[in-house]
């Protein structure tokens, strides 16, 4: 499988598959062709899928990095620097190739709106890198709308019969699209917060989350989280901010909201620079949560997180 060249060193096809059958000979060959050319190889889709790829490989799977995407990327904002990025900054003499397997049937719709914007801004964390990064998408199993948003987030479309350049590759109006407005539920329970109410503000969340059934690591999960983003909204965020928890489809769901405006989108997702002070609240929140959603506008920012009980 030879993805089409691009101007720049980034690279970043979507693989449309129909059949197990195809799914294995185009990943096979994916991964071969990297190992053929001495290029450090990592793969990271969902368990069944791994397994497949594994069992295509053969004895050569050894040499390939091997990851389930249900785990590694349960929350798809800390793919990029937990999964991609991880991978690829180890390996920084030549080319790097990935399959990453992001979306799946399982995902929610809850989920769905960060995972499209997670292969979006892929394009802007590996730009001008010498990164291929292969998406597969299931063209039985996903949604039409999914399939349309691959074509915006990919610059190259690759099928069983041919590849091509995508002619509506738009990586940042999905970015807009999916920055959508972010309303807690009626029944959440709401706490405002200044600099001095900040230890007020963890013990509210971590007391509402252990009345909604979260314990043990859950719990310090909720107050590592609650910490460092009501202490951004003191910092970056005018000073003060709200702070709600309630309880959504099994989930503990806490949001923080400020008068602050996030500029970088990117933010939470770019690993900190070696020595850098500061920096790391908000991806130190994507890697204990199940899932971050997160809104900003001229008004202000809202970040959100789930806790599976």
């Amino acid at each position: 499988m030879n993805t089409v060249a691009t101007h720049e060193a980034f690279e970043h096809p979507a693989l449309f598959y129909r059949t197990e059958q195809e799914y294995v000979e185009q990943t096979v060959s994916f991964v071969q062709e990297g190992l053929d050319l001495g290029e450090p190889v990592a793969v990271a889709v969902p368990g069944p899928n791994l397994e497949l790829i594994r069992a295509g490989l053969g004895p050569d799977a050894q040499a390939v990095r091997l990851l389930d995407m249900t785990v590694a990327g349960r929350n798809p904002g800390r793919i990029i620097p937990g999964v991609l990025r991880a991978f690829a900054d180890a390996h920084q003499r030549g080319r790097v190739r990935i399959i990453g397997e992001p979306i799946w049937a399982g995902r929610s719709a809850v989920e769905y709106p960060a995972c499209a914007q997670h292969e979006a801004l892929i394009n802007a964390a590996f730009e001008g890198r010498a990164v291929t990064i292969l998406c597969p998408y299931d063209e039985v199993r996903l949604d039409e709308e999914v399939l349309a948003d691959a074509r915006i987030t990919h610059p190259t479309i690759v099928t069983r019969d041919k590849e091509g350049t995508s002619d509506v590759y738009d990586w940042r109006s999905v970015v807009v699209r999916y920055n959508e407005a972010l309303v807690p539920a009626p029944d959440a329970a709401v706490f405002s917060f200044g600099a001095d109410e900040l230890y007020a503000a963890r013990a509210f969340a971590v007391g509402e989350a252990e009345r909604l059934g979260l314990a043990g690591q859950r719990l310090d999960d909720t107050e590592l989280a609650v910490a460092e983003l009501t202490t951004n909204s003191v910092v970056h965020g005018a000073g003060r901010g709200t702070l709600a928890v309630w309880a959504e489809a099994g989930q503990v769901v806490c949001e923080v909201r400020d008068a602050g405006r996030l500029s970088d989108p990117l933010a939470g997702r770019r690993p900190p620079e070696r020595g850098q002070i500061g920096g790391r609240g908000l991806m130190l929140v994507h890697y204990v949560s199940d899932l971050v959603r997160l809104h900003t506008s001229d008004e202000g920012t809202t970040v959100r997180f789930y806790l599976g009980r």
